[in-house]
Order: C-alpha cells, then structure tokens, then sequence
C-alpha cells in the first residue's frame, strides 16, 4: 500500500489526487486500491505500506480543479469543495475525507455516466463525501442567516465567526456577491482568517493570527445606536409567558450565540 499524505486543505488534498494519479500512471502494475491518500500525519504507521509526503502545489490542484470542472462538472466540482473544506474528527474511524475524495474523483472520471456517480450513495467513498460536504453547506447555509456584520470606526463592516467546518470561503463569496459595494472582514476566529473585501473587488483569504483586538472593537458611534435600538426591539417583541429555551437552541445552535449580539448576554 502506498499512502499519500497531504495537507488538510483544499489546494493540498487536489494536489495530493494529482501526485497520486501519476503515480498510479508510472507504475503501471498498481491500482487506484492500492493507493490511498490522508490529510493529516498518521498517528501510527502501518506495516507494509508506503509514505509519500506531498508539497502543496497550487499548479498541481488547478489542473485538478480544471479537470473536474471540465469532465464532471459545476456540481461535481461544488461537492468535492465543500467536502474538502469540512472538519476532519481528532478520533477519525471512517474513511479519511482526502482518501475519500480521490477515489471519488476515480470514479466518477472512469464511469460512463459521471454526472451521476454522486448519486450512487452505497459506494462508501461517495456516501462519505455526501456526508462531509453536506456538514460544511448545512454550517455555512446557518451562518448566512446567523452571522452579524458591525460597523467600525473606519466604516469597516467586521464580524466574527467561530465555525466547525471551514465555511469561510463560502461565506465570503456569498457575501461578496451581496455586498459587493461594501468594505467587509468576515473573521474566523477559530483557524486565525479573515475574508478582506474591498469595495467593487473580489474577496482575499488572509492569516489573522495578529489582529488588532483594539481596532475590531472599537465600534462606531451610529453602530452604537443601531446596537441599543436592536436589544431595544428584540426584548420588546418577546412574549415572557412564551420563552422556550429549548426550542431556541434547536432553531439556533447554542454555537452560535456568542457571536449573536441579542444572545451573547
């Protein structure tokens, strides 16, 4: 067996399906099984096998991206995205997502209908893929709704998130597209990045590892207004007979509250 290790994102794990096709292509003795790819370094090394570190290569995971965009298509390629950008559990006792992928990827690039291979969900590799990009779209698809921008001083709309998986890029497309004429950071507090977006530009991925605290803090005078004018609205409305703690953690997770101005109280 030989195992491929590659970085846990997505340029790492398109890289990582790159290296191990070719591979597969050299040797022309192995099969796709005999392969196998992780995001991560393994804990312990299995016996008989192989290990072949991979370097990220953002050439490498754009003839990957372009491949499958071209042959499997928009809807193919949006799926393996948002797998790859899902959350690896610390105690992994299913297929790791990478492995996962690539022979998806296999798959669906040797079947005559591949358009239709993410529908075959009793192949193991497909339901896994299923299952993680289906996390990281249900997380981001919350965080559309729940996520709350706050003007700074500078006129900057700043927020922060904490997400499980990385939905970062989804969310900073999708804002970008609505906001397109605002200056924005989306601050993902959890992997130290920030998603910077300039008015009438596209959005960049940034290391926020050394934000200015003072600066995300420091709120503008009409934010102020709009901030008390809220808390103001939100306890107004409220029915005190009619308060169901339970049943508003299951609309909005308890997650999510610290970074929800009406529930961070």
């Amino acid at each position: 067996m030989y195992i491929f290790v590659c970085e846990d994102s997505l340029d790492g794990i398109l890289t990582g399906i790159y290296d191990a096709w070719s591979f597969k292509i050299q040797h022309s003795d192995l099969t796709h099984d005999d392969i196998r790819l992780v995001s991560h370094e393994p804990e312990n090394y299995e016996l008989f096998s192989e290990y072949i570190s991979v370097a990220c290569s953002l050439d490498k995971a754009q003839k990957v991206s372009r491949t499958i965009w071209q042959r499997l298509g928009g809807e193919f390629y949006e799926a393996i995205v948002k797998a790859a950008l899902s959350r690896e559990p610390s105690n992994k006792k299913e297929m790791d997502k990478a492995d996962a992928i690539y022979k998806t990827v296999v798959l669906a690039l040797r079947s005559p209908e591949a358009e239709k291979v993410l529908l075959y969900l009793g192949v193991p590799c497909i339901y896994r893929v299923f299952t993680l990009s289906r996390a990281t779209n249900m997380e981001a698809h919350h965080l559309m709704g729940f996520l709350r921008f706050s003007e700074l001083k500078n006129g900057v709309l700043f927020s922060t998130i904490h997400p499980k998986n990385h939905a970062l890029p989804i969310l900073a497309e999708h804002f970008t597209d609505r906001f397109p004429q605002e200056n924005f950071i989306i601050f993902d507090e959890t992997r130290n990045l920030a998603a910077v977006h300039r008015a009438d530009k596209n959005y960049m991925l940034v290391d926020a590892s050394d934000l200015n605290q003072d600066i995300i803090h420091n709120y503008s005078d009409k934010e102020q207004d709009f901030r008390d004018l809220w808390l103001t609205f939100f306890d107004s409305v409220a029915i005190t007979a009619r308060i169901n703690p339970k049943l508003q953690a299951q609309n909005i997770p308890k997650r999510y509250w610290g970074d929800a101005l009406e529930l961070a109280r």
